[in-house]
């Protein structure tokens, strides 16, 4: 047998002492010393909220008609950040975004405010001057996001929604 096949745990031991002599001290190394392999097992890396998120962007991607991208951009954004995510909690992601969006159909200065928000995202994608709605005035041909065009839009998801809750 060579020298090396007979080491004893004292000098595993004492090597293990000189090679930490030289490591800077870190989070990962207490982790790592702690048995980091089994501190994090069955848990995600990824939190719940984050999770729910995810799974409500997925939902927006599939069935939500955005040609232009912005709903969908502020409609995740504002369910995200919304009280209605956390009452519903993490585990009911979809339910969350349907409670959001009947709040916004239910509500004519809550949709008014949020084609707002929907207008200036569009303004930032695209790099171009917002088009708000006046009110009392027929909206612009090229308004991609009119009050009654993102409503049309929230009641065809809100349809799926309770379609898809349905089956």
């Amino acid at each position: 047998m060579d020298d090396a096949a007979r080491s004893t745990p004292d000098d595993e031991h004492e090597l293990e002492v000189k090679i930490r002599e030289h490591r800077k001290f870190s989070l990962a190394e207490a982790i790592g010393r702690l048995g980091g392999g089994d501190l994090m097992k069955g848990a995600s890396p990824v939190t719940a909220k984050r999770q729910a998120e995810l799974i409500i962007e997925d939902y927006l991607e599939r069935h939500l008609r955005d040609a232009e991208g912005a709903l969908e951009v502020v409609l995740l954004r504002r369910v995200a950040a919304s009280q209605v995510l956390l009452e519903t909690g993490f585990d009911e992601p979809l339910v969350a975004l349907g409670r959001y969006c009947r709040q916004l159909l239910e509500g004519p200065t809550r949709l008014s405010e949020f084609v707002r928000l929907v207008d200036t995202q569009w303004g930032r994608m695209y790099l171009e001057r917002p088009r708000f709605e006046v009110p009392d005035r027929p909206a612009a041909d090229d308004d991609p996001y009119t009050r009654e065009s993102v409503r049309a839009q929230l009641e065809d998801l809100l349809a799926t929604l309770t379609g898809d809750a349905a089956k």
